[in-house]
């Protein structure tokens, strides 16, 4: 008889300090800790948030890139990929949020891209206590250090390491490609009309001259710039990249745009069109843009990989 209530009471202190770790834990899943976003602000949030909102496409890819995409409860309107994203409840669009949906949603922590939030929204959701937490990605190699860092404030860092990993590895291999090679001069379009083109300083020139080129427009800081039919003459573009949202890579042969004839591009047949998402969207994806602009802008240093690539699937690897 004593020994099984000496049994009984082993059991008991088993199941209480049980129930005691587990809530230690929830409690410390719970407690409050201070994180840097990429601006520097410091930003009190949970260890590992659970309820997230996206303010920006490029957030929800990033998101999903590191597995986590089951946590978005919220996204916005423009947040279409992977497929899964569309089914998340829409928060509104990126530069119109709002506030009272995003509340409803109980949120753990919203992320925001500083290239789509408005300051004044921002400064309205820390007044009503959520966090919020800015991915600020300037340069192409910003964008796996930002990963890196969100994976961090998720919880998930040894996923997030993996990922990137593969981003710069890749990043890495298409440059040494281009080593040594001739750059184009190179004007990538972000709206045709008006026709408004990428500034130097942003990281869409960034991606450019990674991708072995020279980016053409005004010395400016702001991703989209009204540029002239005079200026893009007078700047003797040899490549030309029209993006448009889902379009296939191919070399467009009839386009109606007056003065285009005069530049060296059009006369040489070397005007573009690729899926804009790919490169507007500074996510996990713009690996993927950046071979694309590259093999655009260098076929002739990628003519092997498609070959391969092509005797892969037609013996049926893939």
């Amino acid at each position: 008889m004593p020994n099984r209530t000496i049994i009984w009471t082993v059991t008991l202190l088993l199941l209480v300090s049980g129930a005691c770790s587990s809530s230690r834990r929830h409690g410390d899943e719970r407690a409050l800790h201070i994180v840097r976003d990429d601006l520097g602000r410091s930003v009190a949030c949970v260890r590992r948030p659970r309820r997230l909102v996206s303010l920006a496409p490029s957030i929800t890819e990033m998101v999903f890139a590191l597995g986590l995409g089951a946590r978005l409860v919220g996204v916005t309107t423009f947040c279409d990929y992977p497929p899964e994203a569309r089914t998340i409840t829409k928060i509104g669009d990126t530069i119109h949020p709002s506030l009272e949906r995003i509340l409803a949603l109980e949120p753990d922590l919203v992320i925001a891209s500083r290239i789509s939030q408005l300051e004044v929204f921002a400064h309205r959701l820390e007044q009503a206590g959520v966090p919020l937490y800015v991915v600020d990605a300037r340069r192409l190699d910003d964008i796996p250090r930002s990963m890196r860092r969100l994976g961090d404030v998720l919880g998930e860092p040894e996923r997030a390491a993996t990922v990137t990993r593969a981003m710069e590895e890749r990043m890495r291999e298409i440059e040494r490609r281009l080593a040594g090679r001739p750059r184009p001069r190179t004007l990538l379009v972000v709206q045709a009309e008006p026709l408004m083109v990428p500034g130097t300083k942003t990281y869409l020139a960034d991606l450019v001259r990674r991708a072995g080129g020279i980016p053409l427009g005004p010395d400016d800081p702001r991703e989209g710039v009204t540029y002239s039919l005079e200026s893009v003459i007078a700047a003797a573009p040899q490549v030309i990249i029209v993006p448009e949202s889902g379009a296939r890579r191919r070399r467009l042969e009839h386009i109606d745009w007056p003065g285009l004839a005069e530049t060296p591009a059009a006369r040489r047949g070397r005007v573009y069109t690729m899926d804009a998402n790919l490169i507007f969207r500074p996510g996990p994806r713009v690996v993927q843009g950046l071979a694309i602009v590259a093999e655009i802008l260098h076929p002739e240093a990628f003519d092997r990989e498609s070959a391969v690539s092509a005797a892969h699937v037609s013996s049926g690897r893939r």
